[in-house]
């Protein structure tokens, strides 16, 4: 065990609580684990808010309408735009908004939310940002748990309640004087999941009627797991117990607001889903304080895995990557669920096998039932997506290292070189790769491969070899059949060499014979490279010579010539070993 030498013995787990001691959770008979998810939730990204605030370097106007742009592309329909009392960036951007809803550029159903705490000042100066859009969702919050209302507010649970009426009052007065404007409201008790659950349905019951929320007027009851204390069920039972218990249930929409303290913030989102949450708060590939918000890419395209419509554009994933990267002046890790650039990739000998003959079968199974592949149902191991779905190519989801093995290099070699090696060739090929890379340590690339492959099959088979043929031709008549004629120099001696039989292959063999070589063709497989007359074709062959075996290849505009190569090839090879 590693130990810290400044502080000898155990580390110190004695000082920390569980969930249970901290905060009761009421006992209900669970509902949420028999549910499905069969329908998306409403979205709502807290990028341009909650991440921006995370950030080193904040947002400038530019940046936030650009993310802005994204958003709106991606079929969000809710967005969190900023918290105009905190900033005069932030104040600015909303008036930016306002400027571009007036012109159009911004959609008829996007709706902005802005977010403000329970300070009389501080919502006064909300509202006057938000003055002339003709839409809003207004978000009020306050921490209510008891750490915050007796360590940060010192008030008591009847006084942060009465401070949230207050603001909650002056809020619907400020939305009356604006009848122009669909103005709806939202509260967040912060730390909703340290909050006793009692305290937090009187806070929001009461909101609710404050505000005579109505189906057609809800009000949103956003319930945050602002620092993750428990496993994802204990968020899910807290969420069960408001939705069923929570007063004029059909006006409220149930809204969740998980973070990945632990880890588990996806996890949490969905079990909050399963128990009645209609709404989820997140950001972009999970940027936010500390270790982030709940990523609400993983969390779409989870669904979207599942046959469930997402309800956003995610199909060209990197675009949206980089407009977030570029934004929040963050990279976004190639191990990101979906997003990654190496999620998709495969380096393992193992996966590329069962990848490539997948990718294979579901071409085969797309054409078998008259359909597109990328219509056809999807079933490839260790591919949960078609990277096609999120506009990716197959190029890079197999990769080559020195711990990739034979289907892995006879993907790239045929993916990109045409090259379809047969079965029981590809350890041998994979053998001449691996102790390339092993020296390297380096990726090999698909054209590696194939300086690989040319230097170790296709060159013996044309003079890079103690045994070279030089001036052969092939010929056949009636009376005699197949006749192979040609120079063959072995160790710098040439000498004419003549060979029948019945075919040419096998007069070819006869004439190596005659020069000493004594050579049987075990396996020999041949198929066309590229398209038209123009192509190239290829050639493998396994042969015996004298008491060992090898794999031989050839590649050439003629057949036969593609087949002697390959003959020859194994014979330099097997002579090698």
């Amino acid at each position: 065990m590693i130990r810290n030498p400044q502080r000898p013995g155990p580390m110190p787990y004695h000082r920390y609580r569980p969930f249970q001691e901290r905060v009761h959770v009421p006992a209900l008979d669970r509902r949420w684990p028999a549910a499905r998810i069969d329908r998306a939730p409403l979205w709502v990204p807290v990028d341009l808010r909650d991440g921006n605030q995370a950030l080193a370097e904040p947002m400038d106007t530019d940046r936030k309408h650009r993310f802005f742009d994204l958003l709106v592309r991606t079929g969000f329909k809710e967005i969190e735009v900023g918290y105009p009392s905190a900033s005069r960036a932030d104040f600015d951007f909303v008036r930016h908004l306002v400027r571009l809803t007036a012109s159009g550029a911004v959609p008829d159903d996007v709706t902005p939310v802005v977010f403000t705490p329970a300070r009389p000042e501080l919502i006064e100066r909300t509202f006057e940002a938000i003055d002339g859009l003709p839409r809003a969702v207004v978000h009020l919050y306050i921490a209510t748990s008891p750490v915050w209302r007796h360590t940060v507010f010192g008030r008591d649970r009847a006084e942060v309640h009465r401070t949230v009426r207050e603001a909650a009052t002056l809020m619907a007065r400020l939305a009356a004087a604006r009848p122009e404007a669909d103005l709806r409201f939202q509260f967040s008790p912060e730390t909703f999941n340290l909050t006793e659950p009692d305290y937090v349905l009187e806070v929001c019951d009461g909101l609710t009627e404050l505000w005579d929320a109505s189906p057609d007027r809800p009000v949103t009851h956003n319930l945050p797991a602002t620092v993750e204390i428990a496993t994802p069920n204990v968020y899910a039972d807290q969420i069960e117990y408001m939705h069923r218990n929570l007063a004029r249930r059909d006006a409220v929409i149930l809204s969740v607001h998980p973070h990945n303290d632990r880890g588990t913030g996806v996890a949490c989102a969905e079990l909050a889903v399963l128990a009645g949450a209609q709404r989820v708060e997140g950001c972009l590939f999970g940027n936010g304080e500390r270790t982030g918000n709940v990523d609400l890419v993983t969390l779409a395209l989870n669904l979207y895995a599942q046959g469930v419509d997402p309800m956003l554009d995610l199909s060209d994933v990197d675009a949206v990557r980089e407009v977030v990267e570029y934004c929040n002046r963050l990279p976004v890790h190639p191990r990101h669920p979906y997003a990654g650039e190496l999620v998709h990739t495969a380096f393992s000998g193992t996966h590329q096998d069962a990848i490539s003959k997948g990718l294979a079968r579901h071409a085969e199974d797309a054409a078998e039932a008259g359909v597109p592949p990328e219509l056809a149902p999807w079933n490839v191991p260790y591919l949960p997506l078609d990277p096609a779905d999120l506009g990716r190519g197959y190029e890079a989801v197999i990769r080559v290292n020195s711990q990739s093995g034979k289907g892995g290099v006879a993907h790239l070699l045929r993916t990109g070189h045409g090259l379809d090696l047969p079965e029981r060739m590809r350890p041998d090929v994979s053998r001449a790769v691996q102790a390339v890379t092993d020296d390297s340590g380096r990726e090999a690339t698909s054209d590696d491969l194939y300086a690989v492959f040319l230097a170790s099959y296709l060159a013996p088979g044309r003079g890079a070899g103690p045994v070279v043929l030089e001036n052969w031709s092939a010929g056949h008549d009636a009376e005699h059949g197949h006749r192979f004629t040609g120079v063959l120099t072995v160790d710098g001696r040439g000498a004419p060499v003549e060979g029948r039989g019945n075919g040419p292959l096998s007069a070819l063999t006869d004439a190596l014979a005659g020069a000493g070589i004594a050579v049987d063709v075990l396996d020999f497989t041949q198929h066309a490279v590229g398209e038209g007359s123009g192509g190239e074709a290829a050639a493998y062959a396994s042969c015996r010579v004298g008491a060992r075996t090898a794999w031989g290849a050839g590649l050439d505009t003629s057949v036969l010539t593609a087949s002697v190569q390959a003959v020859v090839s194994a014979v330099n090879r097997a002579h090698a070993r």
